[in-house]
């Protein structure tokens, strides 16, 4: 199959609710769309991911943060940090918009946000919507770095996998805005140092310390 079959098949997949399987800039995803009922249930289940582990979302367009975000004082702050490093590694972790009942694991108040610096997933959430994402892998286990190994470890259980070829970067990093102040609740591709200069540089406070 081209690019083009794999990417009109996953919209398909999605929009029923299946698990599909994407390249992004980071490596292979598992996704699926999270405003259909059952379908990150679904994701789970094929993770083997404990249901307290949020799932991340993926979203096309910086555009989408105050869509999907709740107004409140970490919404600056988390603007600032989407202009500068979206597309690409960071995670925005944020109150959730009032209303959004999405099932993404974890407490169900928060919501991890990134726009990835890849075309076709930037693509395929341009077609769908927001993507409820998980590295692919099993719960725990080293993540796939290309179609042929996410075929080989799921099978049939993952409905469609866009084969984008090798993706080998660093897993993002996370960053939690919230009322006691911005935090680095993962290292990752994006050195912590880039992103305090950002939330220092519009604040004029300095951020949470290094992480240990």
């Amino acid at each position: 199959m081209t690019l083009e079959n794999d990417l009109e098949a996953a919209v398909v997949a999605l929009r029923s609710g299946a698990v599909v399987a994407i390249p992004t800039d980071t490596v292979y995803g598992l996704a699926v769309d999270p405003s259909v009922p059952g379908a990150t249930a679904a994701l789970y289940e094929v993770k083997a991911r404990p249901a307290s582990v949020e799932l991340p979302v993926l979203v096309g367009s910086p555009d989408d943060l105050g869509r999907l975000a709740e107004p409140g004082p970490w919404l600056g702050p988390a603007t600032r940090l989407a202009a500068r490093f979206w597309p690409g590694a960071l995670t925005i972790a944020v109150r959730r918009r009032a209303g959004l009942d999405w099932d993404l694991g974890g407490d169900g108040a928060t919501i991890g946000l990134r726009c990835p610096d890849d075309e076709i997933a930037r693509r395929l959430c341009g077609l769908v919507g927001p993507l409820a994402t998980t590295s692919a892998n099993r719960h725990g286990e080293h993540p796939c770095h290309d179609a042929g190994a996410v075929r080989a470890l799921f099978g049939r259980r993952v409905g469609v996998v866009v084969d984008g070829g090798p993706r080998d970067g660093a897993p993002s990093t996370v960053v939690v805005l919230g009322p006691g102040g911005p935090r680095c609740a993962r290292p990752g591709a994006l050195a912590w140092e880039q992103v305090r200069a950002v939330l220092e540089a519009g604040s004029g406070r300095s951020p949470a310390p290094d992480p240990a």
